[in-house]
């Protein structure tokens, strides 16, 4: 993790946008954010996301905040505002069975990075969710609940937890005993006891120890804590029915006009 530039210093009523202005007044223009979407639920893909937003005034969004604490509503309008108003943008999605196959924080690591590589525009700095991510080839710093702070994450947040909503309403249509259009692949009552009746379906992640307690399989000995036990924020998270079609399922990327 690297530290702001000399110069960059931040009020504590500098408000959502206080991190990327004070960056260019240090000098550094391009500063993109990421964030992910799906770390802690035990179906579905991991979904991480990247935006650049404009300077000044034309880049702020109306309402933008956490993804987590925006209604679906909210979600869509700040989604579509970010697509319109950003710099570049790209939306990553890591299938379960490669995070089955890479572990989740590896996963979740290799999101972040792809997510950063896909943007049309390079960023000269990059601002992170909770913990640093190496390898972005540009300077980084992570940031403590970092997408209630920086509008760049906040955005990220938006782009990755929208485009999530929508994959997991598709694959409820696939997979209708699961409801996943509602608890979105995270750990809910109605969820564990579909899992209990039913057992996984493919888009289940096998090294969650309760989908393998569903399977009839012992946990894996090398299972990290998450993959374990999620937390309980992740556990209770649940999203209403996304309203707008699914996205590309590997990778995409944006550039506003």
């Amino acid at each position: 993790m690297t530290r702001l530039p000399l110069g960059a210093t931040v009020r504590r009523d500098a408000g959502l946008y206080g991190y990327e202005r004070a960056l260019r007044r240090a000098g550094i223009e391009v500063v993109a954010g990421v964030d992910e979407a799906g770390r802690g639920a035990c179906a579905g893909p991991l979904v991480a996301g990247a935006a650049i937003l404009k300077p000044g005034r034309s880049g702020e969004i109306p309402g933008l905040a956490d993804s987590k604490l925006l209604t679906e509503k909210a979600r869509e309008r700040c989604y579509a505002h970010v697509l319109k108003k950003a710099v570049s943008w790209s939306v990553v999605v890591i299938e379960s069975d490669e995070c089955d196959r890479l572990g989740m924080h590896v996963a979740n690591v290799e999101a972040l990075r792809r997510a950063v590589a896909l943007l049309d525009v390079p960023p000269e700095y990059v601002l992170t969710d909770g913990f640093p991510v190496d390898g972005l080839g540009v300077p980084g710093l992570a940031m403590w609940k970092g997408d209630r702070v920086a509008a760049c994450i906040s955005a990220a947040s938006v782009l990755a937890k929208v485009t999530r909503d929508r994959i997991m309403v598709e694959l409820d249509r696939e997979h209708p005993t699961y409801d996943f259009k509602t608890h979105k692949g995270y750990i809910t009552d109605v969820h564990a006891e579909a899992l209990t009746t039913y057992g996984p379906c493919p888009q289940h992640r096998m090294r969650f120890v309760n989908v393998r307690r569903a399977a009839g399989l012992e946990p894996l000995p090398d299972a990290s804590p998450e993959e374990s036990v999620p937390s309980v924020a992740e556990l209770v998270e649940t999203t209403s029915v996304g309203s707008a079609s699914q996205h590309g399922r590997r990778g995409e990327r944006g550039e506003s006009a």
